[in-house]
């Protein structure tokens, strides 16, 4: 059996540098993803973590290189080429159309494949009601009357519709209770044994740490410490900034 360092790269970025103005939200940070590996990024508040999202998603400009299958992804690289590609992300906000149903939420993550010529959807829909059986429940409910929980599962499940290789999260234990949250986590482990490659980002790090098999520390948008999850979860410097009981989080 492979190891995770054996699986070939699926994403590596190199030295990405993003800046709000004078303010540099990014410095020189470098990560790798390998096929069916679940990575985390963890770090407090304001530490750069959205931003290194938005920047490999292409919805902010950055210094550096993105490599993604082999192909380099410069600013040029619209969003739904990077769709196209395979790359997602499912925002923090979440971002779903209140007044629309569930299953309506679910077709629009389908759309750029089925502009490209892909009639599968339906198959796919089953896919995701099949990770998700109480989005089937709620197939014809608005979205704006979910829970949170159903909300984020909604949010991953129109994601999971544009089939992709690469899933990137962020922040999907947000506001979410913690059964719903143990649920989210077991579902992203799930979406490993399927093949789909995470890009995980959380503020709850215990959790992101259980579930990923390599870990990187953002801090003022630089790395300061990575590794693989299981030396990480045991790092006394993580334990004491992240995982203490007396921390914040």
């Amino acid at each position: 059996m492979s190891t995770v360092s054996e699986k070939p790269i699926l994403l590596e970025a190199t030295d990405l540098c993003v800046s709000y103005g004078k303010v540099e939200a990014l410095h020189k940070v470098s990560l790798r993803i390998r096929e069916g590996e679940i990575v985390t990024v963890i770090g407090p508040n304001g530490a750069g973590k959205t931003t290194l999202l938005s920047c490999l998603m292409g919805l902010l400009p950055g210094q550096g290189e993105v490599v993604y299958i082999g192909r380099s992804l410069g600013n040029d690289d619209e969003v739904e080429e990077r769709v196209g590609l395979g790359l997602t992300l499912v925002p923090e906000k979440r971002e779903l159309f209140a007044d629309m149903s569930v299953e309506d939420n679910l077709l629009l993550g389908a759309f750029d494949r089925y502009r490209r010529g892909q009639r599968d959807y339906k198959v796919t829909m089953d896919e995701v009601y099949a990770i998700f059986p109480r989005l089937k429940e709620r197939a014809g409910q608005m979205a704006g009357t979910l829970s949170g929980g159903e909300r984020q599962m909604l949010a991953m499940g129109r994601a999971l519709m544009a089939k992709p290789r690469l899933l990137m999260l962020d922040e999907p234990s947000l506001g979410l209770a913690p059964l719903i949250i143990r649920e989210i986590f077991k579902t992203v482990a799930r979406l490993r044994d399927m093949g789909v490659s995470v890009l995980l980002v959380e503020q709850n790090a215990r959790a992101a740490l259980q579930v990923a098999d390599y870990g990187y520390v953002l801090e003022t948008g630089e790395v300061s410490l990575e590794g693989p999850s299981s030396e990480l979860i045991n790092d006394p410097r993580v334990i004491e900034a992240y995982l203490g009981l007396g921390g914040k989080h």
